[in-house]
């Protein structure tokens, strides 16, 4: 996790991402380098806009958890995969009910 931290740090710095940039930014954070490692990273994101990766991967507060993800026009199989995530949303909400009132009646009488 370290090797895309320094990725990020580099990228919010304005620095280029490569090779021996990654490598001072782990080592100033006292992390043992490994060069297979760093060029793994580099190459993996090569044609990755990180701003754009970030802001996809941000989550709005309001939501409350992970976003979903957001339907394509034009698949025809979401209907079936959408009943089924709405279906085993239910089955959770229905369970946390039950377990947020467990007790309660010990409560009041």
């Amino acid at each position: 996790m370290e090797y895309v931290y320094a990725a990020l740090i580099l990228n919010e710095s304005g620095e280029e991402i490569n090779e021996d940039n990654v490598t001072a930014v782990l080592e100033a954070a006292g992390v043992d380098v490994t060069e297979s490692r760093v060029k793994a990273l580099i190459a993996a994101l090569e044609d990755v806009d990180i701003d754009e990766a970030v802001e996809e991967a941000a989550v709005p507060a309001t939501t409350g958890g992970a976003a979903a993800p957001a339907a394509d026009e034009g698949d025809a199989d979401d209907g079936d995969d959408e009943e089924a995530d709405e279906e085993e949303a239910a089955d959770e909400d229905d369970e946390d009910e039950e377990a947020s009132g467990e007790g309660l009646g010990d409560l009041f009488g």
